[in-house]
């Protein structure tokens, strides 16, 4: 960083990996590592919260985001902002809980050097 420098962070949330022990993760539980991509999907239709955002690894569900930070993943991504965002595997304890075993950050692309290109 140069000094006098800011430099913002891409970060945008973070959080514990709800619901792990109730879908596809442990089928894939070897297959995830720190640094993991992983992809949010909305499931505005979703019975028990209008808001869910689903964490996916490949075509396996993983989890949720937890109902008590979904709401404003779940409103880029209904109307369609979801490419802005990447979210990797942030931590990883195999020994907590199931519901604390994985934490993922969401982060915002950084786009600055596709729009300078297209100048």
């Amino acid at each position: 960083m140069v000094e006098g420098h800011y430099e913002r962070s891409r970060f945008v949330i973070d959080f514990h990996l709800a619901a792990f022990a109730y879908y596809d993760g442990l089928m894939v539980i070897d297959e995830l590592s720190l640094g993991q991509v992983v992809e949010l999907k909305p499931e505005p239709d979703n019975p028990h919260d209008p808001n869910a955002v689903a964490i996916y690894y490949k075509e396996h569900k993983i989890g949720y985001v937890p109902e008590a930070k979904n709401d404003f993943l779940s409103t880029m991504l209904y109307f369609g902002h979801g490419d802005i965002f990447e979210a990797r595997i942030q931590a990883m304890n195999l020994q907590q809980h199931p519901e604390r075993q994985f934490r993922v950050v969401v982060y915002v692309k950084d786009g600055r050097e596709k729009t300078m290109l297209s100048e």
